[in-house]
């Protein structure tokens, strides 16, 4: 079992090495979707820096949703 403190950090890795390159190829189109992965990422990051249990848990899950 993997705890949120692993999990989120994880997560970040993914969108950000896997999932916003694969938007940032497709062009202008992608634009939309990598400023909202940006947001996202970043209160994730705020999330964490503050031990916001209820945050980090809705940044995991909102994170979670981004797919190729």
């Amino acid at each position: 079992m993997e705890t949120l403190g692993d999990a989120l950090p994880k997560e970040m890795t993914r969108i950000r090495d896997v999932v916003m390159p694969a938007y940032r190829d497709i062009g202008p189109a992608g634009g939309f979707a990598l400023a909202m992965m940006r947001r996202d990422l970043d209160i994730a990051a705020k999330a964490m820096a503050e031990g916001d249990l209820p945050g980090t848990i809705s940044a995991y899950k909102a994170l979670q949703d981004y797919k190729l």
